[in-house]
């Protein structure tokens, strides 16, 4: 505990000496627990041959467990008055590059240019307000994210890895199944981050890779969405109301895959909505 205590003594101190402010609005919440951020780091099996891009530098702590993990870093946050802690925390890491911009509003053509690579591999701890939008955009962007390793809410972390038919299964779960696999690594207590925030965390991984060869993922995708949009409703009724397709022709794809047609999108898999997206395809070109 007292090598605990000194740790986040320091970076309160680099913090206080700086000036620095936490912003409620931006969502920071810093990690000083070393043993924490260098697992990780292992977490999201970062070699000495990968880039790995970071989102929200943050303190730099995390930043500096990866520059020791990795090839190299390319750090992104949106607060610019990080810039004098970050050049203290960072000191020594040759292999970092801090950017001061909102991912959000960057492009795939402009995020490739500033990395330098097509390839990488993301690692972050995300703002809890912007957690959905941040892996939404690159689970469905044109970059070639290897895997994503990102310090989410624990209760938003169950409901991406969650099992097709739970309670907690929905949108974000069926459409990162669709692109890869995810995984919860460990959970961690709310007492490790500074300031301390309401809920615990989790460290989820997802691993990206071609899961259905031939598959339209953008119809696929779509038809994930109008499954989820309104959940008390069945997926007839969803994809009649919210699609091109009519309940009919949905009710009719539905049985060819096997499936009753009151069902809901909740019992259905990534690898159903895939058979279910080209069921409904082939109707519409019968």
């Amino acid at each position: 505990m007292r090598g605990a205590f000194r740790k986040i003594m320091e970076i309160s101190d680099i913090l206080s000496r700086h000036g620095f402010r936490f912003k409620k609005g931006l969502g920071q919440n810093f990690i000083t627990d070393t043993g924490l951020l260098n697992a990780v780091a292992r977490d999201a099996g970062v070699t000495k041959a990968d880039t790995v891009v970071e989102i929200g530098a943050g303190a730099g702590t995390l930043t500096a467990a990866l520059s020791r993990a990795a090839k190299s870093v390319t750090a992104f946050d949106v607060d610019e008055t990080l810039k004098p802690v970050l050049d203290e925390t960072l000191r020594g890491a040759d292999n970092v590059r801090v950017v001061f911009r909102d991912v959000l509003k960057t492009d795939d053509e402009e995020l490739v240019r500033i990395i330098g690579c097509e390839e990488f591999k993301l690692v972050a701890n995300i703002p809890y307000y912007i957690t959905t939008p941040l892996i939404m955009r690159f689970a469905e962007s044109s970059l070639k994210v290897k895997s994503m390793t990102v310090m989410v809410q624990e209760e938003v972390a169950r409901r991406i890895a969650a099992a097709p038919g739970s309670s907690e299964y929905g949108a974000i779960g069926a459409a990162i199944a669709l692109r890869g696999d995810a995984k919860i690594k460990r959970t961690v207590p709310r007492s490790v981050f500074r300031p301390v925030p309401n809920v615990d965390s989790a460290v989820i991984r997802i691993d990206f890779y071609d899961k259905f060869p031939g598959a339209d993922i953008n119809a696929v995708s779509k038809l994930i969405r109008a499954a989820f949009q309104m959940r008390r409703k069945t997926l007839v009724n969803n994809i009649g109301a919210l699609t091109a397709y009519t309940k009919e022709e949905a009710q009719a794809a539905l049985e060819s895959i096997g499936f009753d047609a009151r069902v809901r999108g909740e019992q259905l898999s990534a690898a159903d909505f895939v058979a279910l997206s080209t069921a409904l395809s082939e109707m519409k070109r019968a």
